[in-house]
Parts: C-alpha cells; sequence; structure tokens
C-alpha cells in the first residue's frame, strides 16, 4: 500500500493552536483541515501581496534583492531565493521533525500574514496527508532569519527538486512525490521566500524536545519513587511541611506524586538517617526541572503558532510591516533552558543508577547486580554506557543561545542560533530517555534480586519493564532492552506529562 492510499490517522484544525504533543503526531500522516475561511484569508493576503509587488512600492525579497543585497532591485525571484539558499550539509534531519516544521510552517502561512499563495498551504497540507518528508540537512539555519536553509530544501522537494524521504525511504524528490500521488507545486510571487523566512524548524524541533522531556520528568519521578521503596529508605524527606516550606510549588507537586507512587512502601530501619542526595534531594531537583521545562513549553508554544515571516501583509491597513519576527531569540533561551533541565534530570539518573549497583550503598543488594558476582556482570555494562551518555549530554549543554557570529555582510550582525539549540535540546530529550531506560533495567534487576515487600506502584512499573527486560541471569546483550524499557516508560508517562 503506497502513501497515497493510506487513510489518514489523525484530523487536524488549524483553527485550534499547536502544541508540542501535536509535533509527534506529524511523524504519521496528518489529515489537515483547512477550512473555507482559512482559504479565503490566505488568498486575499496573496492577491493584497501581488499588488503591492505590481504597484511598484517596495516589498522585501519581491521587488528588492535578498538579505544585504536588498539595496539591489529584484523581481520573480522564486527560483534564485531556493537555489541560494540549498546549501546545507551534515546529515540529514530524522523526516518526523521535518514534517512537524512544515506543519508548523503551514500553521504560520494560514494566518494570511504572509502572501502566500493558495496553492502553497495546499502542497503543505497534501504532503503531510502521505508518508512524504523533504530530505533536509542538519546543517545551514542560524536561526536568525527564519530557517532559511533547511526550509529552502523543504520548498524545493515540494517543486519536486532534490531528496525526500517517503514513508522512511530516502530517494529523489521527484519520485517520492510521484508515488505519494502528490503534484509538485508551481511556486511565484513571493511564494519562496514565505517558504523559508520563518523559524518553522526552530519551533517544531523545541515542541519535539518539551513533550519528551515532558515525559521524562515525570519518569524521573517513578524510578526515583521506586528507588526509594526499593532500597528501603524512609520517605520523610517528602512530609509535605518540608517541601511546602521550601516555597516551590513544583517541588511541592513532586513530592505529592512521589508520595502517591509509595503509598504502601515498608522502610527497612536499616538506612541512615539522612539518604544520598540522589534520594533526598529528588523533589528538589526534579521540581525545578519541572518548572524550567514548563517555562519552556510556554515560550514554544507562541512560537509554534506565531507569524515569524519578514515582512507581514495587512491588506486592511494597505499595510506592508517589515522587521524581525524572524529572529528566533525565545526559543534559542528555551531550548538552552530545556537542555539544562534535561541534562540535570541525566545527571540524576546517572547517580540513582550508580547507588543502586553499589554494595556499599544498595541496602546489601550485590555488586553490579549480578547474581554470581565475577562469573557474571549483572548490569556493568549498562552502567559503563550510561556515563558515556551522561558525558555527552554534559558536553552539548553550553549555551547556543549566546555564540552570537556576525555574518551576511553584517546584515546578521547579531544572531540567535535558536535552530541549534532547539535541535540541542531534542538531541538531549533523546539521551535523557536512554539514561532513564538504563536505570529502569538496573530497578528492574533489583527487584528481581530482593525479597522485600514493594509498594504496588513499584510493582507496576517492575512488571511493566519485565516485559520487555528478563531477569539477568546470565551476561547477555541488553541495549535492545535498555531502548525497550525507555519506550514503555514513554506509553506509561504519556499522558501524565500532557498539560
Amino acid at each position: 500500500m503506497t502513501a497515497a492510499t493510506v487513510p489518514p490517522t489523525v484530523l487536524l484544525d488549524l483553527r485550534v493552536p499547536l502544541g508540542p504533543a501535536t509535533m509527534e503526531l506529524a511523524a504519521d500522516v496528518v489529515d489537515v483541515e483547512l477550512d473555507h475561511g482559512t482559504r479565503e484569508r490566505v488568498a486575499e493576503c496573496h492577491a493584497f501581496a501581488l499588488r503591492r509587488i505590481d504597484d511598484g512600492r517596495p516589498v522585501y525579497g519581491a521587488t528588492t534583492g535578498f538579505g544585504p543585497l536588498v539595496v539591489f532591485p529584484g523581481r520573480d525571484q522564486c527560483a534564485t531565493a531556493l537555489a541560494h539558499l540549498t546549501a546545507g550539509q551534515g546529515p540529514d534531519l530524522e523526516p518526523a521533525t521535518v514534517r512537524a516544521a512544515m506543519l508548523v510552517r503551514l500553521r504560520s502561512l494560514c494566518q494570511g500574514r504572509s502572501g502566500v499563495s493558495p496553492a502553497v498551504v495546499d502542497a503543505l497540507a497534501a504532503a503531510l496527508r502521505t508518508g512524504f518528508a523533504p530530505a533536509v540537512p542538519r546543517l545551514g539555519s542560524l536561526g536568525a532569519s527564519g530557517d532559511l536553509v533547511p526550509l529552502a530544501y523543504v520548498a524545493g522537494a515540494l517543486c519536486g527538486d532534490g531528496a525526500a524521504y517517503l514513508d522512511g525511504r530516502r530517494t529523489t524528490a521527484a519520485e517520492a512525490l510521484a508515488l505519494a500521488g502528490l503534484t509538485p507545486v508551481e511556486l511565484g510571487g513571493r511564494d519562496a521566500l514565505a517558504l523559508v523566512n520563518g523559524t518553522s524548524l526552530t519551533a517544531a524541533a523545541a515542541g519535539l524536545a518539551v513533550a519528551s522531556i515532558a515525559r521524562s520528568r515525570t519518569a524521573a519521578i517513578w524510578l526515583s519513587a521506586a528507588l526509594t521503596d526499593l532500597l528501603g529508605a524512609e520517605p520523610a524527606f517528602l512530609v509535605p511541611e518540608l517541601l511546602e516550606a521550601f516555597g516551590h510549588p513544583d517541588t511541592v507537586r513532586v513530592g505529592a506524586e512521589m508520595r502517591t507512587r509509595l503509598d504502601g512502601t515498608v522502610p527497612s530501619g536499616q538506612r541512615p538517617l539522612q539518604e544520598p542526595y540522589s534520594v533526598r534531594c529528588t523533589p528538589q531537583l526534579i521540581g525545578a526541572a519541572s518548572c524550567a521545562i514548563g517555562q519552556a513549553e510556554d515560550v514554544v508554544r507562541r512560537d509554534l503558532n506565531s507569524v515569524s515571516d519578514n515582512p507581514l501583509f495587512f491588506a486592511e491597513r494597505d499595510l506592508v510591516a517589515h522587521g524581525g519576527n524572524f529572529f528566533g531569540q525565545p526559543a534559542a533561551f528555551a531550548g538552552d533552558l530545556l537542555t539544562l533541565a534535561a541534562t540535570q534530570l541525566g545527571n540524576l539518573a546517572e547517580r540513582q543508577l550508580d547507588l543502586l549497583v553499589d554494595p556499599h550503598r544498595n541496602s546489601g543488594l550485590p555488586p553490579m547486580l549480578s547474581p554470581d558476582p565475577g562469573r557474571q556482570h549483572g548490569v556493568q555494562g549498562v552502567q559503563l554506557a550510561a556515563t558515556a551518555i551522561i558525558a555527552t549530554m554534559r558536553r552539548a549543554a553550553h549555551p547556543a543561545s549566546v555564540q552570537s557570529l556576525p555574518t551576511n555582510l553584517h546584515n546578521q550582525d547579531v544572531i540567535p542560533f535558536g535552530t541549534q539549540a532547539a535541535l540541542n535540546a531534542l538531541d538531549t530529550a533523546r539521551l535523557l530517555r536512554l539514561l532513564h531506560g538504563s536505570l529502569a533495567v538496573a530497578l528492574r534487576q533489583a527487584a528481581h534480586l530482593t525479597a522485600r515487600p514493594l509498594a504496588p506502584a513499584t510493582t507496576h512499573l517492575v512488571e511493566r519493564i519485565a516485559a520487555v527486560c528478563a531477569p539477568v541471569e546470565r551476561d547477555r546483550p541488553l541495549d535492545a532492552e535498555v531502548r525497550e524499557a525507555a519506550d514503555v516508560l514513554d506509553r506509561l508517562t504519556s499522558t501524565a506529562s500532557s498539560r
């Protein structure tokens, strides 16, 4: 069955604001609903843009050159706009990320401020109804004048140029369009600039990062509660009065959720009065991460629904407004904040794993959670890989949003690097999932080796992990099981993490 005959799986109404969860839906076939009012608004704005171009008044990118070449006249530059921007490098972005960017671009264009032709919004909507995704190199955008380079590859693929993916298979864009039953779009007026001149990739990547890290935040709570239970620790650090005195609502909420997860726990009475910080300070750490994620999400939601083009067209006021809405500084700060929060959650998970495998601190469990230390090695390899993962996360945690470099003949003399910040946050989010999958495998092994009674919530979590990870009685590869455990955590926390 080709993508053209696959029935749409999700119906999206673009009159409803986009959110991080919607970004993940775009990975699959989506039927985007374009109502009559939207189409009329787009058509009216397009007609106004053409009138302004034809009457000789200056319209950036239509009657002028691009960037610092704005001082030179230009005309009929659709092909030129895409050609000079098709200069990206590096590996392709994941098709799911590109499709999310296409959805954000469509939402922006449908607000009727970009002067784009109805044919362009139709082409984007039609592509999203199939498994089509342009092949877009990772490197090229500064997030400063929109995601010019990556979106040029999106626009080119919709025209049948370059490469694309269809249902995950890479081929030429022309072949992918044909197999998907799509017609190459013909660009005119300022269509090309309208397609590339916005921070849609940045916003989409940040949205995907928010969705993933929000789930990981919930996973961190559940895994921390399970660790507390398996160690037989006294949950005195979760006393409501204590946490309320701290003065941070997110910490109070994390503590309440951990208490619920620990309902029925039976402390061993053998633990020290004060647990290590990786147990005792979990509500404060995860609460602070929750606050940061929430702040970033608020910014990202605004970006997902903004119009970040230049210029913008206001037909009702006979106004063409030139400015800098394409400057992705909000998303840059948000992406860096997400990376910092995810990395600290990763630090917590790595330290919790270390605590769990250490016989001097793990309430009498064997070293490396091995059933036969020396002959069998338990989760020793899993910990080594986890250490490599957190080291990678830490190296990537340096902020991108302050790495401004002047370029473009100093037209772009200060830039936010929002795309790098957002993609970095998304990379970090995916590594955090693997750290949590590693910790989940270790917790499952610890539960197998202990005779202690466990809280119902811990038992349920362990049972779900056990469905993809058998006890480690003899050494075996655990790489796939770590990934499968991360998938289980995603499924368990997806509802709990939605805002």
